[in-house]
């Protein structure tokens, strides 16, 4: 058991397409089991704890995620601990940095802002070195009613239509500080389509699957299988309208984390 007297907040990036998400689980390669594995080797056994900001589900990817390393002793050189920490880790996850914090600090329960990217393009199949980080719809799609569809989501509204088994004694009444669906001219690569669109969501927190359903109730508006009324009539309080296509998790990527 370790006594958590020093504190380090470590910023890493992965490719999730090959992980079952980031907690632990029997039998199947997790992102915390990676870290926590690399750790172990660097530390030469000595004992540790991690504990990450939030968890992200299978083949969700990161550019800027986080987690929190507890140690019973002081690192020597943080500067050294990361370069070590990099050449042991596997190629599909990288650390950007280290800061020492407090013990007052709580990694789960401090103050935070998230910005999610869902990337996706539309209307024939992709090159497959698209598929670790971008969605093809292959059916037409109405971009520009998609694009009046995302801003409804802005700003306080009951999102437990956006919430993957909701229990009665949940807490639905979320903020969305940001959402708007934009040309996509942040990730390039030779092999993507000419045209591809993402999904810009930001708040302070989300629920499981959130901004997967949400993606999705815009690709069913975008098809024409939803209207922009299906939308406003699911986001007023006490709505039991129940939004069921989720979005495949591949186009997620987690662009920053933000604590206050």
């Amino acid at each position: 058991m370790i006594v958590k007297k020093f504190y380090y907040v470590i910023t890493i990036q992965y490719l999730g397409y090959r992980f079952h998400g980031w907690q632990k689980q029997p039998n199947v390669k997790t992102l915390h089991l990676m870290v926590d594995r690399t750790l172990n080797f660097i530390l030469e056994g000595k004992p540790f704890k991690s504990l990450c900001a939030g968890r992200t589900d299978a083949m969700v990817s990161a550019e800027n995620a986080a987690f929190e390393l507890f140690l019973s002793e002081p690192l020597k050189d943080e500067k050294a601990f990361l370069t070590l920490f990099n050449y042991n880790l596997p190629q599909d996850i990288r650390a950007l940095d280290i800061k020492e914090v407090d013990e007052k600090f709580n990694i789960i329960q401090h103050s935070k802002t998230k910005e999610y990217h869902y990337l996706f393009t539309y209307g024939a199949k992709c090159h497959p070195f698209c598929a670790p980080i971008m969605t093809t719809i292959l059916d037409d799609l109405d971009i520009d009613i998609m694009k009046q569809g995302a801003k409804l989501f802005e700003g306080e509204h009951y999102f437990k239509s956006y919430c993957y088994k909701p229990t009665n004694s949940g807490v639905y009444d979320r903020e969305i500080l940001r959402c708007e669906l934009i040309d996509n001219r942040i990730y390039k690569a030779n092999y993507f389509p000419e045209k591809s669109y993402l999904l810009r969501v930001r708040g302070k927190g989300f629920m499981r699957n959130q901004i997967r359903l949400m993606m999705g109730a815009l690709i069913d508006l975008g098809k024409g299988n939803l209207k922009l009324e299906d939308i406003k009539k699911s986001l007023l309080p006490d709505s039991e309208i129940k939004m069921d296509y989720i979005a495949p998790a591949s186009g997620l990527i987690l662009k920053y984390i933000d604590f206050d």
